[in-house]
């Protein structure tokens, strides 16, 4: 039976004894190729063994992992790649999914994380550790109530006219659909811009879209 090959890097040689040690006796069809605690070194010997996944420290001396993970995507895009890390860094994880990383396991929780991990991705699965998606989640949730607390401050009627100037309509346009004057208008578009703190149609634009006054 073909054996799944894994590379492990990491700069702490007792730690990665110990995931080693965890990936050995956890994965019945795994071996470890090979393994290393420098970041150059490590994309030299990836390259050349070309392992079905990586696991990958960011921390890393001559080239960060980070940077591995970039590299390792860009010409090896189909090899699994899952990030460790003592850092439960919200931007580390989204510059990382956005190179296309397939997991995130923070070293604390590595052992059963780390094995499921490595199950849920070669499913072609994302997999990030609960911690970090519980981080995630709740600064998603933080994030549209205060973007809903902004859109409550508006009355009524300023959000008619904030919808009809996502729209693109005219100060005269909107007026003649509200039966206001176009001078009521710009005063209501002024205090819209006030409540908002919004002083670009173009961002005014952007928030009526991300408040689902407008469609896209």
């Amino acid at each position: 039976m073909k054996k799944f090959r894994l590379y492990l890097v990491d700069d702490h040689v007792i730690l990665r004894e110990g995931l080693k040690h965890i990936l050995v006796s956890g994965i019945e069809d795994g071996e470890v190729i090979g393994e290393s605690g420098d970041g150059g070194k490590a994309y030299e010997e990836i390259d050349r063994l070309k392992p079905d996944m990586v696991l990958l420290d960011i921390s890393l001396p001559t080239m960060s992992g980070i940077e591995v993970a970039r590299k390792l995507r860009k010409y090896h895009p189909d090899m699994k790649i899952i990030i460790l890390s003592r850092h439960d860094n919200e931007e580390y994880v989204k510059e990382l999914l956005k190179y296309g990383i397939n997991g995130f396991v923070l070293k604390d929780d590595a052992g059963e994380d780390l094995l499921r991990a490595v199950g849920a991705v070669r499913k072609n699965e994302t997999y990030l550790s609960p911690r970090i998606t519980g981080h995630l989640i709740s600064n998603l949730g933080l994030q549209k109530k205060q973007e809903s607390g902004q859109f409550t401050i508006l009355t009524n009627r300023e959000r008619e006219i904030l919808k009809r100037i996502a729209e693109g309509k005219s100060n005269e346009e909107i007026g003649k659909a509200l039966w206001l004057s176009p001078k009521t208008v710009k005063v209501h578009r002024q205090n819209i811009m006030k409540k908002l703190n919004i002083h670009k149609v173009t961002d005014l634009v952007k928030y009526a879209i991300k408040s689902g006054l407008v469609e896209t």
